[in-house]
């Protein structure tokens, strides 16, 4: 009996209602700092990010994927029971110890094996390529993806100088949100296929340190921090080796694509991008300047955005081009 395909069988995603725009982030700073102001206007003439959604106080990472699973369930008539593996992959976390896939399982009544995939902001693009691999083993036969971000808790408002400032910009562009992926066996393929490559040696070019066993205590190790030079410079010697290899490999172009979905950590980063890989910017749908880098959730929300307007119907292509810290580039194409 041949292996098994896997398809995408469906995407949803949870975008909480609370929305704070750039200039709620520069009076916050401003309260909270001492004897500096933000210059007006800086977050968005930077990054071109206007607002972002903020979860509640009382929610942590697995609520907001949970929220995009109920959804995802929901809209694909999906019994709770019939999912044989969840994945919890992202960036964020509940707490180090359990794996959060434990807890948002807990909250969805699953009873299935459960574990995370994390790489920073690609851990939804592996935890497809982890789903893909399954699927194809025989192992399982329906794989919940669930994704929860909580960059929000990770903002440093007290700012001392403009210098902490502009490395703490990155963290005011970050989106609290949830996305869930259901991915099923199937006769035809559906995940066509899937491309890696990593430059570890750069991992130091953005963290939030805390936690770990390098700083396991203090509070100045639990903002993110971003060298936004040192990870654009990153990202140029890795290349786009991996996506044209991909493409050659599949037999496909950019033009085979009905759309292109690419992780956007700001407006002109993007532009830069499309530029320096030769990506269509007419097929990438923008969604970094009215809902903020949403970390790993930002591939299915661009997905959402395109099947919801047309641009992606049944039937076509898709790309996700993933972009991370650590740092490592991927990508996944897709037949919806």
């Amino acid at each position: 009996m041949p292996a098994p395909h896997a398809r995408l069988a469906g995407v949803a995603v949870h975008l909480p209602e609370t929305l704070r725009t750039a200039a709620d982030t520069e009076s916050l700073v401003a309260a909270a700092s001492t004897g500096f102001r933000p210059p007006p206007g800086l977050v968005t003439r930077l990054t071109g990010v206007r607002q972002t959604h903020v979860m509640p106080d009382d929610w942590q990472a697995s609520d907001v994927a949970a929220a995009a699973a109920r959804k995802l369930l929901a809209d694909t008539g999906t019994d709770p029971g019939d999912i044989d593996l969840l994945l919890f992959a992202a960036a964020s976390q509940d707490m180090i110890e359990p794996a959060t896939s434990h807890m948002t399982a807990d909250r969805l009544g699953l009873r299935c094996p459960a574990f995370d995939v994390k790489n920073a902001c690609n851990s939804v693009l592996n935890a497809l390529e982890t789903a893909h691999a399954l699927i194809a083993q025989g192992r399982y036969r329906r794989i919940l993806i669930a994704c929860g971000e909580s960059p929000s808790r990770a903002v440093r408002w007290s700012v001392p100088d403009l210098r902490t400032y502009l490395t703490s910009i990155p963290g005011y562009t970050l989106s609290d949100a949830g996305a869930a992926l259901l991915v099923e066996a199937s006769a035809e393929p559906g995940i066509i296929g899937c491309g890696f490559a990593a430059d570890s040696a750069s991992w130091n070019v953005g963290t939030l340190p805390s936690g770990g066993s390098a700083h396991p205590r203090g509070e100045e190790h639990t903002y993110f921090r971003l060298d936004g030079v040192g990870l654009r410079r990153a990202f140029e010697r890795l290349g786009s080796q991996v996506l044209d290899d991909t493409l050659e490999r599949l037999g496909l172009g950019w033009h085979d694509m009905a759309a292109i979905c690419v992780h956007q950590v700001s407006e002109p980063y993007l532009e830069q991008l499309a530029d320096r890989f030769g990506l269509p910017l007419d097929k990438v749908p923008v969604t970094i300047t009215e809902h903020g880098n949403a970390a790993s959730a930002s591939l299915p929300l661009q997905l959402l955005r395109a099947r919801e307007s047309g641009r992606a119907a049944p039937g076509d292509l898709v790309a996700l081009v993933g972009l991370a810290g650590g740092i490592s580039m991927g990508m996944s194409v897709i037949r919806l």
